[in-house]
């Protein structure tokens, strides 16, 4: 995973990305993320896995235009949910502060 994360991060470098417009980059996210809703909901195997791949270069190349990794900011999400408590009701974790 690190030798991919860093193909990625290089990959940004060589195309200029890393320094690019973090909003645009954003945007690219958005576009991404509505590609895995698309493939989800034609049931779309290929197209889903091709969609989480993207999704996750852009959050690399976004966490990268902010000085950070990806690691850092999984691990700092991790962080905030590891003690967290709550209920799963129908497939969604709905958080104790919010039931």
């Amino acid at each position: 995973m690190n030798q991919l994360i860093q193909q990625v991060e290089q990959w940004s470098k060589d195309k200029n990305l890393h320094e690019g417009n973090s909003d645009r980059q954003a945007l690219k996210f958005y576009e991404e993320a509505g590609e895995v809703a698309a493939a989800l909901s034609r049931g779309n195997t290929e197209a889903l896995k091709d969609g989480i791949g993207d999704t996750v270069v852009t959050l690399i190349i976004l966490a990268q235009q902010h000085g950070m990794t990806l690691e850092e900011c999984l691990q700092y999400a991790y962080d905030e949910i590891k003690g967290r408590k709550g209920k799963t009701i129908n497939g969604t974790f709905i958080k104790e502060t919010d039931l």
